[in-house]
């Protein structure tokens, strides 16, 4: 069987395979798989060993946990540990986002509704307005509402005592956060990004619960392409499986996993078509640049704030690309990595060509 790996320069980066954002799709793969106990949680080490000791602790003490601010790049699992936190403390989880809770009134709505001791989950808490914000300080601090009714002579100021909960936020951009709302989370965690080890553990695990055979050497090429995100691997997965259901009697096998990802334009770190495309035209066009953002997003025809948001953080993660006063620089390793021959090799070509002729 003959399969064609030509890139497909229309490539929906909405769509992409690669995107560490959560999409509805993946409510269909995540919901079943998500760990519901610390033991199940695989990876974050020092996370859950920090976790297990607060956790333990209030339960001595018949408190609520501290709130807890998780932060860290998408797909890690801050909602996941969320979710683990309030099944530790056997108390209810209420789930909401910075954008959706849009006047204080919403927010007031939520947190009036919540029972002693719930974890209350706010989803990128850097969004929240500040007017919002306000509201949620004495909230969190005190575990009550100062609400203004009225306007002029007819204002009335009211003290609504809160039950004592527990606030769950997560962020990929802690540096948002106002100080003042930062300074209010007694347990600050950041989530670091998996090793391939630990996400072929997590997609051998997927693997058991969605009833999918996997072999060790194919949950391992899933993991190596999933840059170090949980989120991706489980995504993979569900893809892989339908290789191999064609290709290897439906298991997952080393060759059946890299033929997939391979077909689906994921290379062996984890970049797709639209990763290479951009460094293919930084050096091609650029001579490796520096070149500016807009300029480089005019050439690939996308957006300037999609390069920034969704390409380059990864890139510059495994060292590919450089951003300088210049503007956005190729590397070394991505010279390499795309079979092409770094600026320093070709210069000393040139001069010892120019020395041959002499």
């Amino acid at each position: 069987m003959n399969y064609d790996f030509t890139e497909n320069s229309e490539y929906d980066f909405e769509n992409r395979m690669v995107a560490p954002e959560y999409t509805p799709e993946d409510a269909e793969v995540e919901n079943p798989l998500r760990p519901k106990r610390l033991t199940e949680y695989i990876g974050q080490e020092k996370v859950k060993e920090n976790l297990s000791v607060f956790i333990e602790a209030a339960r001595l003490r018949k408190e609520p946990l501290d709130h807890v601010l998780l932060y860290g790049p998408p797909g890690l699992g801050k909602t996941t540990l969320a979710g683990v936190i309030a099944n530790e403390m056997n108390v209810n989880l209420r789930i909401t986002s910075g954008p959706a809770i849009e006047k204080p009134g919403d927010l007031a709505a939520l947190l009036t509704n919540l029972n002693e001791g719930d974890v209350l989950f706010i989803d990128e808490i850097h969004r929240l307005s500040r007017s919002v914000e306000e509201i949620l300080y004495p909230a969190m601090e005190d575990f009550a509402l100062d609400i203004i009714t009225g306007k002029g002579q007819m204002a009335a100021s009211y003290h609504l005592p809160l039950p004592k909960f527990t606030l769950v936020g997560a962020t990929t951009r802690a540096g948002q956060l106002s100080a003042p709302l930062r300074d209010r989370f007694g347990v600050v965690l950041r989530l670091e990004m998996y090793t391939p080890q630990q996400l072929a553990e997590i997609v051998t695990r997927s693997a058991q619960i969605l009833g999918i055979p996997i072999e060790a050497d194919g949950a391992l090429e899933i993991a190596s392409r999933s840059r170090g995100t949980p989120r991706i691997a489980n995504r993979m997965l569900k893809r892989v499986r339908d290789f191999a259901q064609i290709i290897s009697d439906g298991v997952i096998t080393y060759q059946s996993a890299k033929i997939g990802l391979d077909r689906l334009e994921v290379d062996e770190i984890g970049l797709d078509a639209n990763d290479r495309r951009m460094l293919k035209t930084l050096i091609q066009f650029y001579n490796g640049g520096p070149v500016g953002i807009e300029t480089l997003a005019a050439a690939i025809g996308e957006e300037a704030v999609t390069l920034e948001d969704v390409y380059e953080p990864y890139l510059m993660q495994i060292g590919f690309l450089s951003r300088t006063p210049r503007g956005r620089c190729a590397t070394h390793a991505a010279y390499l990595h795309l079979g092409l021959k770094p600026p320093a090799q070709a210069s000393e070509e040139i001069i010892q060509q120019k020395i041959d002729g002499i």
